[in-house]
Order: C-alpha cells, then sequence, then structure tokens
C-alpha cells in the first residue's frame, strides 16, 4: 500500500484506488471494524507496508497473566460419553475433538456426511452410542441437514445434535431444526462457547429420573418475579433464558448496556426484581449502565439490584463490579448452582435497600 493510504486505512469506507482492487468488490469497512474491536479491547493496530512486496499489521491487547493454567475442568455430566465429529476439514475434526477431550469425552471423526450415519448405526449395533454429535453444515458429499435428517431416523430424538458452521444460519434455522438439530455453534469453535452449548442437555445426573427429582426438590420457586438481561451474546442469552425460566422466573432481554438504561428508566418502578448484567457489551458496558442505573432520581430504580455476569473473574474484577455499584458478581460460562444461590440471596431480601449484598453472591467457573 502506498504511504499515503497507510494514514486513512483504519477510517471507514476507504479503499485504495489500485488496479489490484478494482475488480474486487468491497465497502472499505473491514479495517475500521478491527480498529474499533482494538479499541474496545484497550488495544493498538498499527500497519507497516511497502508497495509491491507486502503488508504487516501488529495487534496489541493489554492481557493480565493470571499464574495458573488455563486448563478447562472437565464436566462431570459428559464423563467418558462418546462424540462424533463431522466436518470435511480435517484441521475442524482435530480441533474440536481435542477440546471434547479436554472436557473428558471420547470424541471420534469423520470428513463425510454419509459415513456418520453408518458410524451412528454402528454404535447403536454395539451399544456404546454417541451422546452427542457436531456435524458442519457444507459438506461436498452431502449436507449437514440431510446427514442429521439421516441420523435421526438412526437414533432418534432425544440425542443433541450441533450444527457448525462459519456462516449466519437464520436462513436454514427453521428447516435445521425441523430436520432434528439441537443447536448452533459459530466456527471458529472456541471452548468456552462448546461448554455451554453441551453442558445444558447434560446437567441432569446419568440416571435422568433420579437427576429430574433431585433437581426439581431443589429448585427454587421465584413465581411473580421479574428478571431484565443484559447481554448482547445471543447463545449466552438462549442458555441464560433458559437457566432462569426454570424456576418460574419472567425474563426480558436487552442487547446492550444503553437498552437496559432504558428499559428501567421507561418501566415503572418495581417492574423488575433484579438486573443481570453483562460487562464486555457494544454502545455502553455493563460498568458504566449501572453506574447510571444507580443515579436515577427514583430511589426504587436507582437501587434495584444488579449482578455482574461476565468472564472476567478475577477478584479485582469484582471490586470494580462493587465499585460501579453492583450486588454480586458472576462468572462465565454459567454456573447454575452459583446463579440459583445468587437469586436466593437477592430475590428472597427485601428490594429497595440499596445496599450491596452481605452475603456471598460472586460465581465461579464449571
Amino acid at each position: 500500500m502506498s504511504e499515503e493510504f497507510q494514514k486513512t486505512i483504519f477510517e471507514a469506507f476507504t479503499r485504495e484506488k489500485t488496479s489490484t482492487v478494482s475488480g474486487i468488490q468491497g465497502t472499505g469497512l473491514g479495517m475500521a471494524i478491527t480498529k474499533n474491536i482494538v479499541d474496545m479491547m484497550g488495544g493498538v493496530i498499527t500497519v507497516h507496508s511497502v508497495a509491491g512486496k507486502g503488508s504487516e499489521f501488529v495487534g496489541e491487547l493489554p492481557c493480565r497473566i493470571s499464574g495458573k493454567p488455563a486448563k478447562p475442568e472437565p464436566l462431570p455430566e459428559l464423563q467418558g460419553l462418546r462424540a462424533l465429529v463431522v466436518d470435511d476439514d480435517t484441521n475442524t475434526c482435530l480441533s474440536v475433538c481435542s477440546m471434547l477431550r479436554e472436557i473428558g469425552m471420547r470424541p471420534d471423526w469423520t470428513n463425510y456426511g454419509r459415513e456418520a450415519v453408518i458410524r451412528a448405526k454402528e454404535a447403536l449395533e454395539q451399544a456404546d452410542e454417541f451422546r452427542v454429535y457436531i456435524i458442519d453444515w457444507l459438506m461436498p458429499d452431502q449436507n449437514g441437514i440431510e446427514t442429521v435428517r439421516r441420523i435421526r431416523k438412526v437414533i432418534g430424538d432425544s440425542t443433541p445434535i450441533i450444527i457448525l458452521t462459519a456462516y449466519d444460519w437464520a436462513d436454514i434455522e427453521k428447516e435445521a431444526r425441523e430436520a432434528g438439530v439441537t443447536a448452533f455453534c459459530s466456527k471458529p469453535l472456541f471452548m468456552s462457547e462448546l461448554r455451554n452449548v453441551l453442558a445444558l442437555p447434560f446437567m441432569a445426573a446419568r440416571n435422568p429420573m433420579e437427576g429430574e427429582k433431585k433437581e426439581s426438590e431443589k429448585k427454587p420457586d421465584f413465581s411473580g418475579k421479574r428478571v431484565l438481561l443484559a447481554e448482547d451474546n445471543e447463545m449466552n442469552q438462549m442458555i441464560a433464558e433458559a437457566i432462569l425460566t426454570e424456576t418460574k422466573l419472567a425474563v426480558d432481554i436487552v442487547g446492550d448496556g444503553t437498552e437496559a438504561v432504558e428499559k428501567i428508566i421507561s418501566s415503572p418502578a418495581g417492574t423488575y426484581d433484579l438486573i443481570l448484567m453483562d460487562i464486555q457489551m457494544p454502545r455502553m458496558n455493563g460498568y458504566e449502565a449501572a453506574k447510571r442505573i444507580r443515579a436515577l432520581e427514583d430511589e426504587r430504580k436507582a437501587n434495584i439490584p444488579i449482578v455482574a455476569v461476565t468472564a472476567n473473574a478475577f477478584e479485582e474484577d469484582r471490586k470494580v463490579s462493587m465499585e460501579a455499584g453492583m450486588n454480586g458478581h458472576l462468572a462465565k460460562p454459567y454456573d447454575v448452582p452459583a446463579i440459583m444461590n445468587t437469586l436466593k440471596a437477592l430475590l428472597n431480601k427485601k428490594q429497595g435497600t440499596g445496599q450491596k449484598a452481605d452475603f456471598p453472591v460472586s460465581g465461579y467457573r464449571l
């Protein structure tokens, strides 16, 4: 790139006019979006380029060193269960299998949809069934939806089947659900998303009736209570809503801090009994949203309990949440017992005190 263009490369809708790019469609937004993301993370991105030779982009992000290995703990509900990964890209298969082993499963993989159907039949005949299937949407021999449809004819409806795709699945969701797809995951797949999507179907004990009975005995009943969930990630919205509605809570969802503040302002006092506030959100983060709610003139609205729900699980992060006026701090991925303890502590406490919680409501990772 020319030196002149390097000065404006991170501005929106800018593209260098050369013979190389003249025939390539684009809007000139990619680098502007990239810089915006880096800026939101407190980092810096720079570029060094020599026309006709190449370009080097360097992104620098501040990262906290924990001092502990970042190895995820196995999920007890998944220990020893088989999983089948189906993707025409071998590297994707190996990567997903590696993650599944880390959480205690026994994964296998294949590059072909038709072979996946045969493997499903074989596993059933050997009484060692796959307990979850992770299938790519686009494959050359047989697409993921057709593969799911044929596997369902073999195994029935109880086993979770997850579609893995690098594309927006909105256009295929209806057809996929009808074929028997349980959930969707985006490529590239990260451990946190995989753990979240796998945890829900397997939260009950291995003996479903026994686990269901014990869960029903311990499950709190928050009938008549309403929670506002501020969360920008659609998958996390679905998981959180499923967990909360199990306790008969009414749940309203907004996509960022700005919407959360507007919702509290526009709703009558007493509409919400609790706010679950994600921290990293577009437009306005959770800390700022909490501060603005605490500054409202209506005391009932200003004193509503607010709990941070975030992947930032260090002690200093909890302190920042408390300083922003929050009453509790829960860590992602979602930990159901920790959420239940927090809900019991705050919803059973008289609302409107405006005091920070004097009981342990911080969550921990699974």
